[in-house]
Formats: C-alpha cells, sequence, structure tokens
C-alpha cells in the first residue's frame, strides 16, 4: 500500500482528535462490562484512590471543566457508585466519595485499565508508549 500524504500530516489538533477517538473506542471497549464509560470510570477510580476529594479537585485531577465533572458525578451517583458529601468549609463544594458498590469494583476496574495500557505498551514499545504519553503532557501544560 501506497502512503499518500494529507493536508493535515502536520495538524496538532487533527491528530491528537483522531488518535482520542481511537483511544475512546479502546477504552469503551475495556470498560463496557463495568457499564461505564470512560469518562466515568477514569473519574471513579479518581474517587476510589482518593476518598473525599472535593468537586473542584475533581474536575481539576482529570483536567475538565467543572459542569463536565457535574454530568459526570451526576450519572457515577445514580448508579450508586458514589455520594456528595457537604464540606463544612463551603457549602458550594462537595466532597465525592465512593460507596462500598464503588469500592468493590476498584481492582476490576484497575485490572481492566492495566490490560489496555499493557497492551498498547506491547504494540507500541514502552519506550514509545511512554514518550508520547510524555510529550502529549507537556504539550497539553504549554498550551491549557
Amino acid at each position: 500500500m501506497t502512503y499518500h500524504p494529507s493536508m493535515f500530516d502536520h495538524c496538532l489538533y487533527f491528530n491528537t482528535t483522531a488518535l482520542a477517538r481511537v483511544l475512546e473506542r479502546v477504552w469503551s471497549k475495556a470498560f463496557k462490562p463495568f457499564g461505564l464509560t470512560p469518562s466515568q470510570a477514569f473519574m471513579l477510580r479518581v474517587v476510589l484512590k482518593k476518598p473525599g476529594l472535593l468537586q473542584s479537585e475533581l474536575a481539576k485531577e482529570l483536567a475538565i471543566s467543572r459542569s463536565t465533572a457535574t454530568r459526570t458525578l451526576d450519572g457515577l451517583q445514580q448508579m450508586g457508585l458514589l455520594t456528595r458529601e457537604a464540606t463544612l468549609s463551603d457549602g458550594r463544594e462537595s466532597a465525592i466519595q465512593p460507596t462500598p458498590l464503588g469500592v468493590v469494583m476498584q481492582e476490576q476496574l484497575d485490572a481492566a485499565s492495566g490490560e489496555v495500557t499493557k497492551r498498547l505498551k506491547k504494540e507500541l514499545g514502552i519506550a514509545h508508549f511512554d514518550e508520547t504519553v510524555s510529550k502529549v503532557r507537556a504539550v497539553r501544560s504549554v498550551i491549557g
């Protein structure tokens, strides 16, 4: 097969969003058995690792807006996987806690995530995988 250059070969937006769509499919497949989207699964994993995190801190940790965090939290709360607890210091903020049902899922979610990462590292090579993640994170921190 002959390679035909695309007008978007050197476009950061096109290539990162195309990559994001591919990764969305991979992670969606991994988390489908749990009835979770990748966004929900990653958020739940953060809550499981850092119970009591404030909603604003959770949004910052996931690099998402507060409104996006609210919508994702709403879905996870409706599934009975986490709760929001009022804080004494700020009535506008909620501390996010996993429920026992959420806690039960932790090992399985971590395992599913680990399997995807392991597969991607195998396909890309560990050095290339690590370098790509590092470079994307660096670009994000400069632009964002």
